[in-house]
């Protein structure tokens, strides 16, 4: 039975799920940045998913970035899978800006996480939602 890490879940808002992934918005407004978990028990690494699952994880991810970058005008999007302090396999998405507090380097632990107060959260899931159509499933009350 598949269980969200108890990190991710402690650290993000859940937005909804793709067909295989759940997807998940950080919980540092510093930065859109968005995370997409496949579904799957005991999954730490992209190559442990069956074909279909990599084929789909991907076409996910590809379609979740193109979306943000249009949506947030990003100047660069970062896709990357790590996994060296969460285990479970996970993918993330973040709209990167010239501009932003971290460029060019990498948003892990550059600045403090500013959290983001419940309404944007709705607000960007209502964003998202519009844009993504039936491709994004909400469950009621997940906020």
């Amino acid at each position: 039975m598949f269980v969200l890490d108890s990190r991710l879940k402690q650290d993000t808002w859940l937005m909804g799920d793709f067909p295989l992934c759940s997807l998940l918005l950080s919980n540092d407004s510093n930065y859109p940045w968005f995370i997409l978990v496949p579904r799957r028990e005991g999954i730490s690494e992209l190559f442990q998913l069956n074909d279909d699952d990599q084929h789909l994880m991907w076409r996910e991810t590809t379609v979740l970035a193109r979306v943000l970058k249009d949506l947030f005008a990003g100047d660069k999007m970062n896709v990357a899978t790590l996994g060296n302090v969460v285990k479970q396999m996970h993918m993330h998405v973040i709209v990167r800006y010239v501009t932003d507090a971290a460029w060019p380097g990498p948003v892990w632990g550059k600045h403090p996480a500013k959290p983001y107060a419940r309404e944007e959260v709705l607000s960007l899931r209502s964003r998202l939602k519009a844009v993504l159509g039936e491709a994004l499933i909400i469950s009621e009350g997940v906020l």
